[in-house]
């Protein structure tokens, strides 16, 4: 994965190898502690029982308003209710609201914010990267876009590289309130899934570093490099401000995310008609029988990665179609698609499902990066060419980062792990 980053980097003379070595080897160490010790499986554990219980009181909340509507299929509500089947505005979405209630009263605590200095102090003298990245990647660890506005003072300055790294850092991770809804999409046939999806977005924060600096390597003077900055956050007055404050933004989420599956899927369709169509006409001439739909084509591309992954040959051609599909209409719909493979029987390896399970996880799709951008430029009007000139090669940055967290924990798990059962 690197040595393709290598290829495509703007200046390979300029690239830190400091940090290629460090964000890799914190990579491993992570993976090597939640993998190989046992107190480190014992956390795992921990962690994914947490999610799931943190799930069960969204459900609850969830249930009370919806009824038998939020009721996921398999289970039966509190009177007894059975469900009326999947739909997910009902089931999984709810858990967003919950999931960023929970968050602002984190932040509300100052436990979020303590953790992300932690990592970000880290990060900034271990890999000799700029104060102001740092602290925006390990705060993408645990929210979404909102993570610009810790950093906001800083973004007027940055140069084209400290961008590449914000937009990939932003792509190349996931928030808390929508791992959960990956986690609701998979838990039925992959009970340890919220364990594995939480260490995928630690792991990814030193992995989008190394893709963005090999990428993008820095060739100016960051204003904030080697210095420790300080998070710029905006408190709430009271624990119930907190809450409510973090209840709303996640009702506007669900309001983006439902815009964006509708418009986003529905370009998909048309899109793939208009192949299939002209597919159809090339192999009606030349006597071929290619697929030619986007997920087909898309599947072709990425067939090599998910060999190098470490994917068994019968799984790789299945698994490169969603691992390719996430590009463009988004790891929600990857997620539910991966989860229906396994649910067919169609991939069983449980290596090959926990190596896409990481591969997805990240916002590093095509519809994010409009979002990254708007969403800085609105901040910084200033900086909106050249958020442009580096938005293309964010993607490919954030996209290989997933890929590479999934490539370290593929090195790692086996078959016969606890961690999957």
């Amino acid at each position: 994965m690197i040595a393709f980053a290598y290829l495509f980097s703007t200046n390979r003379r300029q690239i830190s190898w400091p940090v290629v070595i460090w964000g890799v080897g914190l990579q491993m160490l992570i993976a090597l502690f939640l993998f190989i010790f046992p107190a480190g499986t014992k956390f795992f554990l921990f962690i994914n029982d947490m999610v799931v219980r943190f799930m069960d009181c969204a459900f609850t909340g969830a249930q009370f308003v919806f009824g038998r509507l939020a009721i996921p299929p398999g289970t039966s509500g509190a009177a007894g209710q059975s469900s009326l089947g999947f739909i997910l505005a009902f089931q999984a979405f709810p858990t967003i609201i919950f999931f960023s209630a929970l968050m602002s009263v984190l932040y509300f605590y100052n436990i979020i914010p303590r953790i992300i200095k932690s990592f970000a102090y880290l990060f900034t003298k271990l890999m000799n990267v700029s104060g102001a990245e740092s602290l925006y990647t390990a705060s993408s660890i645990f929210v979404g876009v909102e993570s610009t506005m810790t950093i906001r003072p800083f973004l007027k300055d940055m140069t084209r590289s400290e961008l590449c790294t914000v937009l990939t850092a932003g792509m190349a991770t996931v928030s808390s309130s929508m791992l959960a809804v990956y986690v609701f999409s998979l838990h039925d046939v992959f009970p340890k899934i919220a364990g594995h999806l939480v260490s995928a977005s630690f792991m990814s924060a030193p992995a989008a570093l190394v893709m963005s600096k090999v990428l993008l390597p820095e060739e100016e003077k960051p204003k904030t490099l080697g210095e420790d900055v300080k998070l710029h956050v905006e408190r709430d007055a009271s624990l119930f401000e907190a809450i409510i404050n973090g209840a709303n933004a996640g009702v506007r989420l669900i309001v983006g995310i439902v815009a964006l599956l509708v418009a986003v899927l529905g370009f998909v369709a048309l899109t793939d008609q208009a192949l299939v169509f002209l597919g159809s006409q090339i192999n009606s001439v030349c006597h071929l029988q290619w697929d030619w739909s986007l997920k087909g084509i898309l599947g072709v591309i990425f067939y090599p990665f998910t060999l190098v992954l470490g994917m068994p040959p019968a799984d790789a051609g299945v698994l490169a179609k969603i691992i390719g599909e996430r590009a463009v209409v988004t790891e929600l719909t990857a997620y539910q698609d991966l989860s229906g493979l396994i649910a067919q029987g169609t991939v069983t390896n449980p290596r090959s499902i926990v190596i896409a399970a990481y591969a997805l996880c990240g916002f590093a799709h095509v519809a994010s990066l409009a979002i990254f951008i708007g969403g800085i430029t609105a901040i910084v009007p200033a900086q909106a060419h050249a958020l442009a000139q580096v938005g293309f090669r964010a993607l490919v940055a954030a996209t290989l980062a997933c890929l590479l967290t999934a490539a370290v924990a593929g090195v790692f798990f086996v078959n016969n792990s606890v961690l999957f059962g």
